[in-house]
C-alpha cells in the first residue's frame, strides 16, 4: 500500500470558505451535537432502568441510539474542531478509520431500522402473536443480523478504497472522508470502483427503503380494521418511524444512488443524514410517544427523590 501512495495526510475542505459562516456552523453543530449526546443518553437511561426495556420496540431503540452516537461521534466532532481551526487535515489511517466507521455505524442503523419496521408490521397486524414472533432471541438474532449487515456493507468499501493510488492533489471537496470525494482524488480510472460503490452504498440504501415504505404502506391497510384509539396509537408511533426513514434514507439515497461523481449539494444533503437526522431521533421518538414520556418521567422523578430523601 505504501507503494501506491505519496501522501500521508489528506486536507479536507470543509463546509465553506466563508469564517463568518464556519462560526455560525462551529455554534450551531456544537449545539446539535450535544443534543444529539444528551437526548440518546436520555433515552438509553430512561429504558434501561424501566420495564419498557423488555418490549422489543424499545429494545431496538437502545441499539438506535447507541448508533446515533457512534455514527455521529465518528464525524461531527472533528467538524466541529476543524471549524475552529485553521487547515482542516486528516492523516491517511484516520481517514480510512472514519470511511468505515461512518458505512459500518451508518449500515447497523439502516437494518436496526428494518427490524423496528418488522417489529411494528409484527406488532399492528399479527398482536395475537406478536409476543411469540418476536420474543427476546429473535431480537437478539435481529440485531446481530444488523451488525454483521453493516460490517458486510462498510468492509467492501474499505478494501476498494486502500487499494487506490493517492499521489496527489489531497484536497478533499467535503467535511469528511467519504467514498466519492476520495475517489476523485485518486489518481487512477475509479469508474469501476465507483459503480461498486453505487451497487453496495447505493443499492443498500435503495433496497432498504423501499422494504421500509412497503411495510408501512403494509401496517397503514391493515388499520381499517383497527379501533379509533388503536388506530391514534400506532399511527402516533409508525409517524415517528417513517419521519425517521425520510430524513435518513431521503438524501443518502440521492448521494449514493447516481453515476459516481461529486458536488457541492452533496455536502449539504450530507448534514442531513450524519448530524440532523440523528439529533432530530430522541425528540421524534419521545415527543410522540407517550409510554416514552412517562417511562422517562418515572425514572427521573424517581431518582430525583431518592436524591432529596439522601
Amino acid at each position: 500500500m505504501e507503494r501506491q501512495r505519496n501522501i500521508s495526510e489528506f486536507i479536507l475542505l470543509g463546509l465553506s470558505y466563508d469564517q463568518n459562516i464556519e462560526i455560525f456552523c462551529f455554534v450551531l453543530f456544537l449545539f446539535s451535537y450535544v443534543a444529539l449526546l444528551a437526548g440518546n443518553l436520555l433515552i438509553l437511561v430512561s429504558i434501561w432502568c424501566s420495564p419498557l426495556f423488555h418490549q422489543p420496540m424499545y429494545y431496538f431503540l437502545i441499539h438506535l441510539s447507541s448508533m446515533d452516537i457512534c455514527y455521529t461521534s465518528s464525524i461531527t466532532p472533528k467538524l466541529i474542531a476543524d471549524l475552529l481551526g485553521g487547515t482542516k487535515t486528516i492523516s491517511y489511517g484516520d481517514c480510512m478509520l472514519q470511511l468505515f466507521a461512518v458505512h459500518f455505524f451508518g449500515g447497523v442503523e439502516i437494518f436496526i431500522l428494518t427490524a423496528m419496521a418488522f417489529d411494528r408490521y409484527a406488532a399492528i397486524c399479527r398482536p395475537l402473536h406478536y409476543m411469540l414472533i418476536m420474543n427476546r432471541t429473535r431480537c437478539h438474532l435481529l440485531v446481530l443480523g444488523a451488525w454483521a449487515g453493516g460490517a458486510l456493507h462498510s468492509f467492501p468499501q474499505l478494501l476498494m478504497t486502500i487499494q487506490l493510488p493517492f499521489c496527489g492533489p489531497n484536497e478533499i471537496d467535503h467535511y469528511f472522508c467519504d467514498i466519492f470525494p476520495l475517489l476523485k482524488v485518486a489518481c487512477t480510472d475509479t469508474y469501476i470502483t465507483g459503480v461498486l460503490v453505487v451497487a453496495d452504498s447505493g443499492m443498500v440504501a435503495l433496497v432498504t427503503f423501499v422494504v421500509l415504505f412497503v411495510s408501512y404502506v403494509i401496517i397503514l391497510f391493515s388499520l381499517r380494521h383497527h379501533s379509533a384509539e388503536g388506530r391514534h396509537k400506532a399511527l402516533s408511533t409508525c409517524g415517528s418511524h417513517v419521519t425517521v426513514v425520510i430524513l435518513f434514507f431521503g438524501p443518502s439515497i440521492f448521494v449514493y444512488l447516481r453515476p459516481p461523481a461529486t458536488f457541492p449539494e452533496d455536502k449539504v444533503f450530507a448534514l442531513f443524514y450524519t448530524i440532523i437526522a440523528p439529533m432530530f431521533n430522541p425528540l421524534i421518538y419521545t415527543l410522540r410517544n407517550r409510554e416514552m414520556k412517562n417511562a422517562m418521567r418515572k425514572v427521573w422523578c424517581q431518582t430525583f427523590s431518592k436524591e432529596t430523601h439522601n
